[in-house]
């Protein structure tokens, strides 16, 4: 009979898998992500090297030595460690970040830009103590535009009760104002001397709020063109609360991360981030397995730098305030070795 391997489960419990069990898991998760995304499967190489990574009874798992990648952060600099500029300086000198980004708690373009004096000034004062690329970053978090936050009718209220067309123009009126905070927010610390912005969760709300990322990066990139410029995405598929909305002709809604990538690359993006959600009732092998089958295409076209979302909740690590490490590490091997991912 095979001993049982330690492993995790999605929400980061500790449970105890065969060897069998945990291939089966893999196939499955594969199988998953193969159907769903209509993308093809993981090969037996591939697959094996799963295998492998996920039956091993090592407490952590790592790259080999050469194949290491360069390592991004959004939402550091929290004020844990003291102040924002202190926990930015600890991302970079003890937790090896090769790139930091701060941000206002809100973490929303919409509320920073009645602060952005104040952010200039934080700003400012990471640049003189910060090595690594230091930038800013928020969500477009279309929805604080929609009553009682913001002016707009919220499309939420208005789809249940059958006003679709009302929604949809709520929906682009939010893009516009989205757009215009994103950029004057981008443009105000570029005189701080960010250098990078990152638009972060994107498309939370839906095809409407990737528009808006879409054309705020669009926008920064022409005033800005040597501006680093990085867009992390909210999930797998681009959700249809509009339906009708497109980007250079290509319809948003239902889009997979292959074809959220290009037109990313279209608008002006130097760091493509995407994210697979966990499923906490799975484990962590299946998680694994189902992420990367869906993000390969993408990796594989991708002409700008990938740097998969991984970490609480998304790219196979476990949704829990402090991922364990012997999950998040295995995810992150396993990510690097077959995406040949330029970046976490």
């Amino acid at each position: 009979m095979e001993n049982p391997i330690p492993t995790r489960m999605g929400d980061g419990s500790l449970v105890r898998m065969t060897p069998a069990e945990i291939e089966a898991d893999i196939r499955a998760g594969v199988e998953a992500a193969a159907k769903r995304a209509k993308v093809a499967p993981l090969n037996e190489d591939e697959i094996g090297h799963l295998i492998d990574i996920f039956c091993s009874a090592s407490r952590f798992s790592a790259v080999d030595i050469g194949d290491e990648v360069t390592l991004s952060f959004d939402g550091c600099g929290s004020q844990d460690m003291g102040t924002r500029v202190n926990d930015l300086h600890y991302y970079e000198q003890y937790l090896c970040a090769d790139s930091v980004e701060m941000y206002h708690h809100d973490y929303s373009y919409k509320p920073v830009k009645t602060v952005v004096d104040f952010e200039q000034t934080v700003m400012r004062q990471a640049q003189y103590i910060i090595t690594a690329p230091c930038g800013y970053g928020a969500m477009p978090d279309l929805g604080r535009y929609t009553v009682p936050d913001g002016p707009i009718a919220n499309w939420c209220e208005l789809l249940p009760l059958g006003k679709i067309d009302e929604a949809r123009a709520a929906q682009e009126e939010a893009v516009g104002a989205a757009v215009e905070d994103i950029f004057f927010v981008a443009e105000s610390m570029v005189e701080a001397g960010i250098d990078f912005i990152d638009l972060d969760t994107a498309g939370a709300a839906g095809d409407a709020d990737f528009l808006a990322a879409l054309k705020a990066i669009e926008k920064i990139r022409a005033a800005f063109p040597d501006l680093g410029i990085q867009i992390g995405m909210a999930s797998e598929f681009v959700l249809g609360m509009h339906g009708e909305l497109e980007y250079e002709g290509v319809r948003l809604a239902g889009l997979w991360p292959l074809d959220q990538m290009k037109l990313a690359t279209k608008a002006g993006v130097t760091i493509f981030g995407p994210a697979v959600n966990v499923n906490t009732g799975k484990s962590v092998a299946w998680n694994v397995a189902r992420t990367l089958t869906i993000v390969k295409p993408c990796t594989d076209a991708a002409t700008v730098p990938v740097h998969l979302n991984g970490g609480m909740g998304v790219g196979g690590v476990p949704m829990h305030i402090l991922p364990p490490g012997d999950a998040t590490s295995r995810a992150s091997r396993a990510a690097v070795d077959i995406l040949r991912l330029d970046g976490l």
